[in-house]
């Protein structure tokens, strides 16, 4: 009988490491280090400081439905034009946003920057991948609404997470938005993580699945399943553009596609030839601004 007992306790503390060592590598993935990024930034040259510190800007605190505080920059040098806000991708910061801001202010738009939960200058203590941060997003909009009153035009671009949590947001939050621009998203989030399974360790047991969604919702209160921007695109009513390399094995480009094919109503989409995941842009910037341009000359129009 001992024997049994003595197994079984160790059956149950090997599956409660391993439900913990699955669920921080999702709920606290490493995040890459604030000065390396701003490094890689300038030295990309995809950053001028001197450009960026003379933009007129205030920097702002934002108070998240859940408790803590979002990090944000208001930019802007074009007093009552349109915004575009940006959500940067997993492991990064706004200071990787800013590439894209630029490439907006050539447009005649304003930027607003800021840090995901866990990410950056922001408060939280756990990234969801668009769970929570959805609502974070519409605290964004909800400052930037107050601030610029409620006809204020605005668009939202996403990077690989952000992207997912622009999507999340559309389609589940509200559709507040003209557009939206959704650069290498995934589509569902547990399938992703089976995709990251596979390519370290070249398996996906369904236990490990199972046991990975169970401490998830136990530690993160939320369920993988609940991460599925593919579900939430069929609600999305105003124009998205889908951006994705074909090289990207992180994501898959076939996630985008399957995105594409799911909403209805307005949209385009962009398949980079070359780049790994999210490099689109770096890889040739001005293709990306190209197909930028067609999206908003076919969908928005700003008087």
């Amino acid at each position: 009988m001992k024997k049994w007992v003595t197994a079984l306790s160790s059956a149950a503390a090997l599956t409660a490491a391993a439900g913990f060592y699955l669920s921080s590598r999702v709920l606290n993935m490493r995040k890459k280090n604030e000065d390396f990024i701003y490094r890689r930034e300038v030295e990309a040259k995809r950053l001028d400081v001197q450009q960026y510190e003379q933009l007129p800007k205030e920097e702002v605190w934002i108070d998240s439905p859940f408790g803590y505080r979002l990090r944000a920059v208001f930019v802007t040098p074009y007093p009552r034009g349109p915004y575009m806000i940006f959500c940067h991708g997993v492991t990064e910061t706004k200071i990787n946003s800013i590439k894209y801001m630029n490439l907006f202010l050539e447009r005649g738009f304003n930027g607003v920057l800021y840090d995901h939960r866990r990410h950056g200058e922001s408060g939280g203590k756990t990234t969801s991948y668009g769970y929570y941060e959805k609502e974070d997003l519409q605290a964004v909009v909800n400052e930037l609404i107050r601030r610029e009153g409620s006809d204020v035009s605005f668009g939202i671009h996403g990077e690989s997470m952000g992207a997912a949590t622009a999507l999340l947001y559309a389609g589940l939050v509200e559709d507040r938005a003209d557009f939206y621009i959704a650069d290498c998203p995934f589509s569902d989030f547990r399938t992703q993580l089976i995709h990251q399974m596979k390519r370290e360790i070249k398996a996906a047991p369904r236990l490990l699945v199972h046991l990975a969604d169970w401490a998830v919702l136990l530690r993160g209160r939320f369920r993988l399943a609940d991460v599925s921007p593919l579900k939430a695109v069929k609600n999305i009513e105003k124009p998205v553009l889908f951006i994705h390399s074909e090289e990207d094995t992180y994501i898959l480009p076939n996630m985008t596609r399957e995105l594409y094919e799911q909403k209805k109503g307005p949209k385009a989409i962009y398949l980079a030839p070359k780049g790994a995941h999210a490099q689109s842009y770096n890889e040739d910037p001005e293709a990306y601004g190209k197909a930028i341009d067609r999206f908003l000359n076919q969908y928005y129009k700003h008087s």
